[in-house]
């Protein structure tokens, strides 16, 4: 659809002087109002045929923003994280083809964004709001990825069930067994990839799953504003948190938990790990949850919620806010521990 720009230079007296006039309406206004009537003078067939054009022009413009897909990279070599998307579906074999290039390439300055053609810059903010996305099937982001050079990890968004991460190595592997399964159709080998990765997922910093965000025990109230949820840890906290307590060389025991604004109706942003050493001493190991993670366990708040009360989060929420305000009118607040 094309557009002509019409450029008028009138004295900024007169301009003055007419705005003054009209008071609610403005000189552009007007202009406006009076080329349409000049388009209603149109013959009634011109107006018709021109009508139609920039309708179906539009349609089939809305239909193409409707199709366009959308994928994610987060990207680190040599120390230096980049971001970037690219406006098509990026499939998970043709970004683990161009990994296994990257690591059988001879070393030199040949960055892994250089394999795709016309990738765009975004934000880190933008990555994490596309992830999180995906992790929501969102119908314009096809793909996110995290692939990191210097960890050697490759991660990757499933819908609702968030991260997956692997080996780079295993993934370089797969794709050499998926492109020598005997058949030129991509589906086929996209299908040969994901069987030979199948179960050889790993925990990563950065990239807790569904499965790893899984609440137990009593739903607590905290501070009249947050509910608090136990999380079990049957992942390797180690990775994720930097501790040591999977080791027989110490008695050290740690506890998980997820807090919900529920005035705010969101996840909070810090997962609270309490650390219990052998010696009766504690402390506490910040983690901040990313875009996804807090998608996932949102989801799985919700389903827990339901499950222990027999209602929403949301409803439950309102129900808890309630009692509180009522309490706190007839006895006043609580009293700050």
């Amino acid at each position: 659809m094309s557009s002509r720009e019409i450029a008028l230079w009138l004295d900024e007296r007169w301009y003055q002087a007419l705005s003054r006039q009209w008071e609610s309406e403005t000189v552009e206004d007007k202009l406006n109002d009076y080329l349409n009537q000049l388009i209603d003078q149109l013959p009634e067939s011109v107006r018709e045929r021109i009508s139609g054009e920039i309708r179906e022009e539009k349609q089939r413009k809305q239909a193409l923003e409707a199709a366009q897909k959308f994928s994610a990279f987060r990207v680190t070599e040599n120390g230096v994280t980049e971001h970037f998307r690219m406006d098509r579906s990026v499939g998970l074999l043709e970004t683990a083809r161009y990994v296994r290039t990257t690591l059988r390439q001879e070393p030199g300055p040949h960055p892994f964004r250089e394999m795709f053609r016309r990738p765009e810059s975004i934000t880190a903010e933008e990555f994490d709001t596309m992830a999180a996305a995906r992790s929501a099937q969102s119908c314009k982001v096809a793909a996110a990825f995290d692939i990191d050079f210097d960890r050697m990890e490759f991660s990757t968004v499933h819908p609702f069930t968030g991260w997956a991460t692997y080996k780079l190595n295993d993934v370089s592997t797969a794709v050499w067994y998926a492109e020598r399964c005997g058949s030129y159709e991509w589906a086929v080998r996209q299908a040969r990839l994901v069987e030979k990765l199948a179960g050889r997922e790993i925990c990563s910093a950065g990239h807790l799953s569904a499965e790893d965000l899984t609440p137990a025990e009593e739903i607590c109230e905290m501070d009249g504003h947050r509910l608090n949820f136990y999380l079990e840890t049957g992942f390797d906290v180690d990775k994720v948190f930097g501790t040591h307590v999977c080791t027989a060389e110490n008695d050290d025991t740690l506890n998980v938990y997820a807090d919900y604004d529920m005035a705010a109706g969101q996840v909070c942003d810090m997962l609270e790990v309490d650390l219990h050493r052998a010696d009766s001493s504690e402390e506490s190991v910040e983690y901040r949850l990313n875009a996804v993670e807090k998608a996932v366990l949102l989801r799985k708040m919700e389903d827990y919620c339901q499950q222990q009360t027999g209602q929403s989060l949301k409803d439950y929420s309102t129900q808890r806010l309630a009692e509180e305000e009522g309490a706190e009118q007839k006895y006043g607040p609580k009293m700050e521990m």
